[in-house]
């Protein structure tokens, strides 16, 4: 019996404990960087044609180096959906598609603009079209699938009933095992006339430990996880808000996804708990077993 317990306990550790470890790298590596790389592009993509309105209303079109600024804007939202592809399992084809489709808009307007200004306005009005148009725009798609994105990010991290069943079951079946234990050991003091086995005293140790130390730190990471998550849904409402301007919310949007980083990179200290909740489970049905055959080995065997 006592074995039985000690076996269940561990297995019901290591679930539990993995689903916690599982959901904290993947918000790190893939749902936080994702959301992220979203709204960044999201951003950029408007800054372009901020910085095209800019160079039309300065007259500043077709002077050497005016071009760079929304250049840079555009490959920045292409490079930022490029290195979130493989780190969100939502479509980006479309996405890009209407991108390249935008930046060779807003190259013919800028370019058309100095010798054929009607030309040139109806081709910065198309790459407006293509940016801003209600649902089917560069803008409104990107702000749908971060949405999306942040939902599923949501979800991921989320202690669902069933991970809370699992480590109530962890920890019932702990106190079980601890009580098993604790008999097993004045059965064998008072009614055998034996000293406190060590083996069990170990064993009843871990069992203390395994039933406070993982549960406390799966406490601490999803307190983490649940404040980059609002961290999250701050950076997602920041760069849906330009009343401010597209610059000052790229600003605010990088100071916020630093911090979102710092916060998600001080989880990696879970991994050597979890390696040690690991290792003290195997031993918690180790000792036990090794205790009591020793002392049958001792009592009953060698008699024989």
């Amino acid at each position: 019996m006592l074995l039985l317990l000690t076996a269940v306990a561990s297995a019901a550790l290591f679930l539990s404990s993995r689903q916690v470890q599982s959901g904290a790298e993947a918000l790190a590596s893939r749902e936080a960087p994702a959301v992220q790389g979203l709204a960044a592009s999201r951003l950029a993509a408007l800054r372009a044609h901020e910085e095209v309105d800019e160079l039309v209303e300065r007259k500043l079109v077709g002077v050497a180096g005016s071009g760079e600024a929304y250049r840079s804007q555009l490959s920045a939202a292409d490079q930022g959906l490029s290195r979130i592809a493989d780190r969100t399992d939502q479509d980006l084809g479309t996405v890009k598609g209407l991108l390249a489709t935008y930046s060779d808009s807003l190259a013919l307007g800028t370019s058309l603009h100095r010798d054929q200004p009607l030309m040139g306005e109806q081709k910065l009005g198309e790459a407006h079209s293509l940016l801003t148009r209600e649902k089917v725009g560069i803008a409104p798609r990107l702000q749908d699938l971060q949405r999306a994105q942040l939902e599923h990010a949501e979800t991921t991290t989320a202690m669902g009933p069933w991970q809370r069943a699992g480590w109530w079951v962890t920890e019932l079946v702990l106190l079980a095992a601890a009580l098993t234990l604790l008999s097993a050991l004045f059965v064998l003091r008072d009614r055998c006339g034996r000293d406190w086995n060590p083996y069990l005293l170990a064993a009843l140790l871990l069992i203390a430990l395994l039933a406070v130390v993982p549960l406390m730190t799966a406490y601490s990471v999803q307190d983490g996880l649940d404040g980059a998550l609002a961290d999250l849904r701050h950076l997602t409402e920041t760069s849906w808000q330009s009343a401010a301007g597209t610059e000052k919310a790229q600003q605010d949007v990088t100071k916020l996804s630093e911090e979102v980083r710092r916060e998600l990179a001080g989880g990696t200290w879970t991994e050597p708990v979890y390696r040690g909740a690991l290792v003290g489970s195997l031993l918690a049905v180790v000792l036990p077993a090794l205790g009591l055959g020793l002392r049958l080995d001792h009592d009953y065997w060698r008699r024989r």
